[in-house]
């Protein structure tokens, strides 16, 4: 089983793409290799194949914290399934984890989210995706410093509070309500249920 995720970049235009497509690619290349693996398209849409489904989740995450810092955010769409037909370009490749991640990308803007999954299995997927829809309450509202602190905890999880506070050039103090204002702990221990239950899962 592997994960797709298929995304595109909200209010896009309200700067000018080299200012987040380079940040967007970089991280995306820590992922994969383009364009097997990975792909930014038709200006501001993207497919990222995540081989270890337990990691799609907090993948998703990153890219959102990376596209706060710069006020911008992401729609995504996390499909699971195999891959039948692996082509040269990951938007030409197909399996039920392409499917069903374009399937439900198309259905997001109308759901009015930004961040849901299609598993295939039912159950998995509306427990998750109320679960993602209560922490989107406060991700959706991730301010710059807050995005930076949690795009430096999601890169760097072996870090104490006062080693990112160094690399953000602030205090332990400032680290700590940065963390709290993020909800940091809550969309962890959501991304932990999350893989928990991918693990466990007959999906």
């Amino acid at each position: 089983m592997i994960s797709i995720i298929t995304g595109d970049i909200v209010n896009s235009r309200k700067l000018p793409s080299k200012i987040w497509i380079e940040g967007l690619k970089k991280l995306l290349n820590t992922k994969g290799k383009n364009p097997g693996e990975w792909e930014i398209y038709r200006g501001d849409e993207f497919q990222l194949e995540v081989t270890n489904p337990e990691e799609a989740l907090l993948t998703a995450l990153q890219i959102k914290a990376y596209l706060k810092t710069l006020k911008l955010d992401a729609r995504m769409s996390i499909g699971f399934g195999d891959k039948t037909y692996k082509a040269k370009k990951i938007s030409e490749s197909n399996g039920s984890a392409f499917i069903r991640s374009g399937q439900l990308f198309e259905t997001l803007k109308k759901q009015k989210t930004t961040l849901a999954i299609n598993s295939g299995n039912s159950d998995f997927d509306t427990e998750i995706n109320l679960m993602l829809r209560l922490g989107l309450t406060f991700m959706d509202n991730w301010l710059v410093q807050s995005a930076e602190f949690v795009l430096i905890a999601i890169e760097n999880e072996s870090l104490s509070q006062e080693e990112i506070g160094i690399k953000l050039g602030i205090n332990q103090a400032a680290v700590s309500r940065r963390r709290k204002r993020a909800q940091f702990d809550l969309a962890l221990e959501l991304e932990n249920h999350f893989r928990k239950k991918i693990k466990n899962s007959t999906v």
